[in-house]
Order: C-alpha cells, then structure tokens, then sequence
C-alpha cells in the first residue's frame, strides 16, 4: 500500500529543493524527518513538511503503521515561473526567472525482512 502528499508553487527553485529530497529518498520516514531537522537548507522545511503529510495520509486513510513507511519516491517538479526584469546599464534590461515548484511525496511500507 502506499500513500501520497503534494504540495504545488512553493517558491523555490526546482534545483535547490532536489538537493534536498535526495538526502531522504529511500529512508524510512523517521530517518528522513531527522535528517531533514538537521539539513540547514531552507527546502528542508517544506519536504520534511510533505513527507509528514504523506505519512499522516497513510496512517489516516490506510490504517498503516507510521513505524514501517518508507520513503519510496520523491520528486521535484518545475512549477509556474514568474518573469520579471532587471535594468542594465545603458538602458537595457535582462531577464529574471522567479521558480517554483511541485514536491510529490510517496510513502510505502516497508517489508518485514528489511
């Protein structure tokens, strides 16, 4: 059985937040939610904030032991980019691409010989 959280346009660069799930990828959740307390990057905050979700879902919606989840996947996807401009010198402008991003987290359990 898994379960799923999502969380979509949070403000910050697709790039920067993937840094971040890759630490927790494959851990189980209470490994996870440790490390990321102690990652002192701001993306941080939010996925352990989804990884939480997720395994509220699965205890919630599923009746699944949140002692036995996993991290299963975890992506990063680009959201919607705000573009705005920056003046340059003799009165041209260049391009400033504000991103965000969509976190998915999905939670399985894990098997009884792990």
């Amino acid at each position: 059985m898994e379960a799923r959280a999502r969380t979509k346009g949070i403000r910050m660069s697709p790039y920067k937040v993937r840094l971040v799930a890759d630490l927790v990828r494959g851990k189980r959740v209470e490994e996870a939610l440790v490390s990321l307390q102690f990652t002192p990057r701001r993306a941080a905050q939010v996925v352990a904030k989804v990884v939480k979700s997720a395994a509220a879902n699965a205890e919630n919606n599923l009746q699944l032991d949140p002692a036995i989840l996993r991290v299963d996947s975890i992506t990063v996807d680009p959201g919607p980019m705000l573009k705005r401009f920056h003046p340059k010198a003799r009165g041209r402008i260049s391009p400033v691409l504000k991103r965000s991003c969509h976190i998915t987290v999905v939670v399985k359990e894990v098997g009884h010989g792990a």
